[in-house]
């Protein structure tokens, strides 16, 4: 384990004063239902929230607060900390299940919340300067390449179906699949003069978002 924690200080380029708080951060409650990152990632969450915000208003202080949260919400979500465990090394370090169930599957909302809970445990043991700047280094390069109009599939494809048609689009709950822990949902959606287009994902909003985005491009826009 020390040897572990060793590797992976050096992966994320910081040197721990207290190891415990790296332990913590990578430890799943299915290896410990006690000792694990829940309540670190809970913080853990908030400041990536708020460093990301400050960030965002230093750098696009003339945009509306709508376009601001729709950058903040493409930069803080669970597939970016999933980018981001695997661009530093994180998702080959989590700890999961026990003696009993070793083959436990380290789930990408598992991976994602150990970024967070790592914000959170670098925030205990080095404060929130050093923190502010560990977190605005490791996502530069996704606020460089964020995107500029932010307009999501759904917003998209309503906006363009109010000024064609002047209704709504609309969307069809088709079916749920996958187990219970992790289902995936099937929605489908149309406008006028279209057929249903059918997306898949691992909520209702995001499987709406995929069906948009295949209608936008029959669409071709």
């Amino acid at each position: 384990m020390d040897e572990n924690l060793t590797k992976l200080q050096k992966k994320i380029n910081v040197k721990f004063k207290k190891i415990d708080y790296l332990k913590k951060a990578i430890t799943h409650k299915s290896f410990d239902p006690i000792n694990n990152y829940e309540k670190l990632e809970f913080l853990g969450d908030r400041i990536l929230g708020f460093v990301i915000s400050k960030k965002l208003i230093e750098l696009y202080d003339k945009e509306k607060e709508g376009v601001l949260d729709k950058r903040l919400a493409s930069l803080v979500n669970k597939d970016k900390c999933i980018e981001v465990a695997k661009q530093i090394g994180l998702d080959k370090f989590i700890l999961v299940g026990n003696k009993k169930n070793k083959k436990f599957k380290v789930e990408n909302k598992i991976i994602s919340d150990s970024v967070e809970a790592l914000i959170g445990a670098i925030y205990y043991d080095k404060g929130f300067d050093f923190t502010e700047k560990y977190i605005l280094n490791t996502w530069k390069n996704f606020i460089k390449i964020s995107d500029v109009t932010l307009i999501d599939a759904k917003t998209k494809l309503q906006e363009y179906s109010l000024k064609i048609n002047k209704t709504l689009p609309t969307y069809k709950f088709i079916s749920t699949s996958g187990p219970k822990h992790k289902p995936i949902f099937k929605i489908a959606v149309k406008i006028k003069d279209t057929k249903f287009h059918e997306g898949l994902g691992d909520s209702k909003k995001k499987a709406e978002q995929n069906a948009a985005k295949k209608l936008l491009k029959i669409l071709n826009l």
